[in-house]
């Protein structure tokens, strides 16, 4: 198997090929053009979108050439896999703004498009301006809806409801691989399973208007990732409050780093694997049997943290991770509050506290935290204590070198500090 393949097997990637054998061949014989592919439906990608691009990186190292297709042109219908509804429809200038953040995010990540060995694209650009009745004399006339019906991601919504809008998405993904073959002479698509089936019809799309069979020297490829879950079964980067994503504006690098840090023991050597570009001998040394798996939990924080938000982001967390938690650190690098002073001087009840800190949701949940034995204040004496009666009031004398820790359960911190405005 050709080298970079059977790195990302190693690795935990491959799930799916088309043809993993001739595809190997391909590789070996020089560099190939592969692409993956991402709609701008938000305003950030979340964690569970860059396994992929992880993939995206070994490919570049083994010396092959990437295309990051954005999808501000499917992004406008909505992809229909593994969704359960209908995609909310967003404005095409929202979509166009979203597009440019992801773009940044990626360009970041992939160490930046330099339009050669990493390129990045937007299928806006040749599907905004499609002529309908051409697009389905030419393209359409090539999909058997019997077919499409048979892929996974089509049959589970018809039982839901499928609309039409979105029942054309596999028409445009199929277009945009043959538009990259033709552009940039892409052979190979890669992305998440639950893509096969749009992948799959990419190819046969290929060989149908290309008029080069699968198999020949001309021949395009499909490759798919897994899916990722942690071991207890959950959808890999999801928590309690939701995607765990790379704007640090909706996810701090702070609680980025303590998702990492916090997997399960039986998730570690997995994630390193994939999440990190460690060899693969350092990733089974830290899992050694006999070595501390918070060592190696801590090191996987770091390694993801590192790539998404840099090594800066990286250390501080780190730091404060260790002041939170009883260790050398630095309380300030810890996720922080300023309050006016002023609210100190008369007073803030323990709810609204933890309420606005973002600890808790709502007063509700802060009241429950309270009350269940959850909720936890620093002391001018020393350490956290726990706080039980929902009437605490908290004042300026309870500060301890200006500042105040909360914590709400075991794992989650909040530093208060104030100041006169």
């Amino acid at each position: 198997m050709n080298s970079a393949l059977l790195a990302l097997k190693e690795r935990g990637f491959i799930a799916q090929c088309s043809d993993i054998d001739a595809l190997s061949a391909l590789m070996d014989s020089g560099g190939v053009t592969f692409y993956v592919g991402c709609d701008p439906t938000g305003v950030s990608l979340h964690i569970g979108h860059m396994v992929p691009f992880f993939a995206f990186r070994h490919l570049l190292q083994a010396g092959h050439r990437g295309i990051a297709l954005i999808g501000g042109g499917t992004a406008r219908i909505g992809d229909p896999s593994g969704k359960t509804e209908l995609r909310k429809m967003l404005s095409y200038e929202q979509l166009d703004s979203n597009a440019a953040a992801i773009r940044g995010q990626l360009d970041r990540f992939l160490g930046g498009f330099d339009g050669e060995t990493a390129v990045c694209a937007n299928n806006k650009d040749w599907l905004a301006g499609l002529n309908y009745i051409d697009f389905l004399r030419e393209i359409g006339r090539h999909f058997s809806v019997n077919r499409m019906l048979s892929f996974e991601s089509y049959r589970l919504r018809m039982e839901t409801g499928l609309s039409f809008i979105e029942f054309n998405y596999q028409l445009l993904q199929s277009y945009d691989f043959l538009e990259l073959y033709r552009r940039y002479g892409c052979r190979l698509q890669i992305g998440g399973d639950d893509q096969w089936g749009n992948i799959v019809a990419g190819l046969e799309l290929i060989r149908r208007v290309e008029g080069r069979p699968s198999g020949t020297d001309e021949a395009a490829f499909g490759l798919t990732f897994p899916l990722v879950t942690t071991s207890d079964g959950k959808k890999m980067g999801k928590t309690e409050k939701g995607a765990i994503f790379l704007d640090p504006a909706i996810t701090s690098p702070y609680d980025f780093f303590q998702y990492w840090r916090n997997v399960q023991d039986a998730d570690i050597k997995r994630f390193l694997l994939m999440f990190t570009f460690l060899p693969a001998t350092e990733c089974e040394a830290l899992c050694a049997a006999g070595k501390n798996p918070n060592a190696a939990k801590e090191r996987l924080a770091w390694e993801v943290t590192a790539l998404i938000h840099g090594r800066d982001e990286a250390d501080r967390a780190l730091a404060g991770a260790k002041a939170a938690f009883g260790a050398a650190g630095d309380h300030t690098a810890m996720p922080s509050k300023v309050f006016p002073a002023s609210r100190f001087e008369a007073g803030v009840n323990i709810i609204d506290l933890f309420t606005e800190a973002g600890l808790c949701a709502t007063k509700s949940e802060a009241r429950r935290l309270v009350q269940q034995g959850g909720a936890f204040v620093s002391r001018s004496g020393g350490g956290l204590h726990p706080v039980s009666d929902v009437k605490t009031t908290l004042y300026t004398a309870d500060f301890s070198g200006g500042e105040l820790i909360l914590r709400a359960g075991k794992k989650h911190f909040c530093r208060i500090t104030h100041q006169w405005v």
